[in-house]
């Protein structure tokens, strides 16, 4: 055997053992190939084992004997089964694969061995060879086994590093998420940008139309086809200065989404640059500014809807913050002081009225401004120099803590009521005189006789006049009333709106939103019950079955009603058609059936009926006069509390009613009779107190016209406009100019834009492209009616959309509108009058 290596503890014991009592024999007799393999066995520097002869003898270096822990050195020389019986289920199939020829790896095999006296583990990486003899039989095994406790110790710190890294890593992208959705954001980005790879967060990638799980994966193109086709070029713009000059990166810009939706978002980034001084990486977050948008959008269509408002009343109407400065006002001032609401606002009370009348009103003021609502009349100045006797009111308006921010100004010009009495009473007091002075001679007597009833028709038409005067008083105070609550929500919820936006609180402005747009909304509909009670609105008549009409409605009757009450539905049989205003007919019968369940809160029976009648002056008692003719009536009977005499000749008059306050406006009676009158037909009740009442409605009937048999299709999503198209907008009104003229240019509409017919004709004789004409009835000198003709012996077909706030011609649309020509009622919504507008410019095309 070649010499072995010094100090080697295994060469030793090779030459101690009595070789010839092993199952080996006599190490003289060993055969060259067992002599070769213990040679490479004993010099390996990695631990081997090698197992010879049947009874596979152990033969190992000092590497495999530090492996064996405390079966060294005993296991020298021994067969392999006899001192490793644990191992027999693991190396048996090894050992029989081996020695027919085979080899055997492992990796990272685990073991327990005893080491020192105890149980120790042991990782190991093992191969399994075949040793041949000079016959090229298989004559033993070469184990070689390396340990890997160290490898799999610092694989597996690695290994838990990384985790702890992971998850580090996820909880502080988790916190990020929480602390992107408790901000509104829309989420962050990290450009790299010589790669061209934009990684970002899914909420990021999915509003801007990128797949999250390509998030990290597409270029920068990919998430610009998510912005607004208009807005695309601005942000390219702008991230390209940004990373030309190092500045930071700070844009508003709309994205488009798949379902047609726009949202806001405002992102900001800034972009960092290499060790080389070229632009590496680009980062940066964006937060979400829908909301806001659409909050700021809101208030000011609010603002303007509740000048519109307030500029219908025939009173001053103002408020005066604490600092008495004027914050509202209506266009009533223009006629009283000269001034608009825009020149109003922010002038004190003093500068408007000058120092002598402030004087006379100083006590007022103070009182007002200390929560003290104060009434008094008073002389004041008129712009054209005449003094005014005036009814004025203050009102406090309070803060939710108690304190007083200002008040409310109402006044009543009753100069015309003043002098009217002043003229009765002294023609009173002379009467007498005049007549006994003019008894003296029976011609003269005569002919004064005939000069007093003349003057006495003059004091009759006085009279009537100052009880037409009081009348007015009376219908003044009462939207006074509901107007005082309807101002104050909307004014309140406004103020509360702007205080939030001002301390960054938009979020939490959503209820006050809504709070003035009910009170607008509450607002616009007390108008049009006004109008209808004053038959000024403006009715859309079409054919309608009435029939078909109740039993439509009949569903609505029946959540309305409620369960304590029966519902009878009596309709008559080949009942005529009628020419009317739909949703008017469908108000004025939910009205009734609200007032007859009123009548009835312990229950009873509620009955709806129709009928053909023939009417004349005898049949039924009425206030107008009736046109003999064929009528279909439409009723409405209870049988609850009923109404007195006294009760049933006020139930026409306007602001009367009988519930509580806060719970009716005493308009639906009077806006069902104005409703009546204006379609040519008539209203009757009948009442009598513990039995019940009836309230009929008579239309006019139809002959030989086709009725309609669906109801319009709901407004849809505003509709925007085709390439080119062009639209002129003449209103006098800047507020709401201001509004239609920015809902067309949010439309992609042109919009020309004049304030009357005088500044709109140069722009209809003109060349410019001109798809519609959008104007005011009521404009100062030629109206809009007059406008449209001129318009159209320049342009012949032009298509005309009349907008009104109240137009005494405009009320019969039948009368007043032409073909290629439609009626809008103020207030509208913006939905509405987008809808309006693109069908009418889409009707030839």
């Amino acid at each position: 055997m070649n010499p072995t290596p010094a100090g080697s503890e295994t060469a030793a014991l090779i030459a101690q053992l009595d070789w010839a009592q092993s199952p080996l024999g006599d190490a003289i007799a060993w055969p060259q190939s067992l002599r070769t393999a213990v040679d490479i066995v004993i010099h390996s520097p990695m631990p081997m084992l090698l197992l010879w002869g049947t009874q596979l003898t152990q033969i190992y270096n000092d590497g495999f004997a530090r492996l064996a822990g405390n079966k060294h050195p005993q296991a020298f020389g021994q067969p392999i089964d006899l001192i490793w019986p644990e191992m027999k289920s693991f190396t048996d199939p090894i050992y029989s694969a081996v020695l027919n020829g085979e080899v055997r790896t492992f990796s990272d095999q685990r073991f327990v061995l005893q080491r020192h006296g105890r149980d120790t583990e042991i990782w190991l990486d093992l191969t399994y060879s075949p040793i041949r003899d000079e016959r090229g039989a298989v004559a033993g095994i070469l184990a070689t086994a390396i340990e890997t406790n160290e490898r799999r110790r610092i694989t597996l710190e690695l290994q838990q590093r990384s985790e702890q890294s992971l998850k580090a890593q996820h909880n502080t992208e988790q916190r990020l998420q929480l602390a992107l959705a408790a901000t509104d954001a829309v989420g962050t980005w990290d450009w790299d940008i010589g790669e061209d790879r934009f990684i970002a967060d899914a909420h990021f990638a999915h509003l801007h139309g990128v797949d999250a799980c390509d998030a990290g994966l597409l270029p920068i193109s990919a998430y610009l086809q998510g912005v607004h086709p208009e807005d695309r070029g601005m942000v390219t713009r702008s991230i390209k200065h940004c990373i030309t000059h190092g500045t930071e990166y700070a844009e508003e810009y709309r994205l488009l989404q798949a379902d047609g939706q726009v949202r806001w978002v405002f992102a900001r980034g800034r972009c960092y640059k290499n060790h080389h001084g070229r632009p590496a990486r680009f980062l940066g977050a964006a937060l979400d500014l829908t909301e806001r948008k659409h909050t700021e959008q809101a208030l000011r269509q609010s603002q303007t809807e509740l000048q519109l408002i307030i500029n219908a009343m025939p009173v001053l109407i103002g408020y005066v913050d604490h600092d008495q400065r004027f914050r509202l006002n209506n266009s009533a001032y223009l006629d009283w002081y000269g001034m608009t609401p825009q020149e109003l606002y922010g002038k004190s009370i003093l500068e408007v009225v000058g120092e002598e009348v402030y004087a006379g009103r100083a006590d007022k003021i103070a009182a007002a401004l200390k929560g003290k609502a104060c009434s008094f009349v008073t002389v004041t100045p008129h712009r054209d120099g005449r003094p005014r006797q005036a009814l004025m009111k203050y009102l406090p308006r309070f803060s939710n803590d108690g304190s007083v921010n200002g008040f409310y100004i109402f006044v009543i010009d009753e100069t015309e009521r003043k002098l009217t009495e002043e003229a009765l009473r002294h023609l009173n007091e002379n009467l007498e005189e005049r007549v006994d002075q003019r008894t003296q001679a029976l011609a003269e007597a005569n002919q004064r006789l005939q000069n007093e009833m003349f003057e006495r028709a003059r004091a009759e038409d006085a009279l009537r006049h100052a009880q037409k005067m009081e009348a007015v008083g009376q219908l003044t105070g009462g939207i006074a009333h509901d107007f005082n609550n309807m101002l104050t929500g909307i004014i309140g919820s406004l103020d509360l709106m702007q205080r939030y936006i001002a301390a960054g609180r938009s979020a939490e402005i959503g209820r006050f939103t809504d709070a003035a747009v009910s009170s607008a909304h509450r607002a616009a509909a007390l108008t049009h019950r006004l109008l209808a009670f004053s038959r000024r609105q403006s009715l859309d008549r079409r054919p309608i079955d009435p029939n078909h009409l109740v039993t439509s409605l009949e569903e609505l009757f029946r959540r309305t009603k409620g369960a304590h009450i029966e519902l009878k539905v009596q309709l008559g049989s080949d009942i005529w058609p009628v020419n009317t205003d739909a949703s008017q007919l469908e108000n004025a019968l939910l009205n009734l059936v609200i007032n007859a369940r009123d009548a009835m809160p312990e229950g009873g029976e509620l009955r709806i009926e129709t009928a053909n009648s023939y009417l004349n002056d005898t049949d039924i008692n009425t206030l107008e006069p009736v046109k003999a003719g064929d009528y279909v009536m439409l009723g409405v009977c209870d049988n609850g509390a009923g109404m007195t005499p006294s009760i049933l000749a006020k139930a026409f008059d306007p602001f009367f009613t009988t519930k509580p306050i806060g719970q009716g406006t005493g308009l639906g009676l009077s806006m069902i009779y104005g409703f009546a009158q204006q379609s040519g037909g008539h209203v009757t009740i009948q009442s009598t107190p513990g039995v019940g009442t009836c309230v009929r409605v008579y239309l006019p009937r139809l002959h030989g016209t086709a009725l309609e048999t669906s109801k319009p299709e709901s407004l849809a999503e505003a509709p925007v406009a085709l390439a080119g198209e062009a639209v002129v907008v003449v209103e006098d009104d800047e507020a709401v100019r201001m509004l239609v003229v920015n809902v067309l240019d949010e439309l992609g509409y042109t919009a020309h834009q004049a304030v009357d017919a005088r500044a709109a004709l140069p722009l209809l004789e003109s060349d410019l492209r001109v798809d519609l004409l959008v104007t005011d009835v009521g404009l100062p000198g030629m109206n809009g009616r007059q406008l449209a003709e001129i318009a159209r012996q320049y342009r012949p077909g032009l298509k005309v959309l009349f907008m009104t706030g109240y137009a005494e011609k405009a009320a019969e649309r039948q009368g007043f509108l032409e073909e290629g020509m439609d009626m809008v009622a103020k207030p509208f919504s913006i939905d509405l009058l987008a809808n309006k507008i693109r069908s009418m410019i889409s009707v030839d095309e």
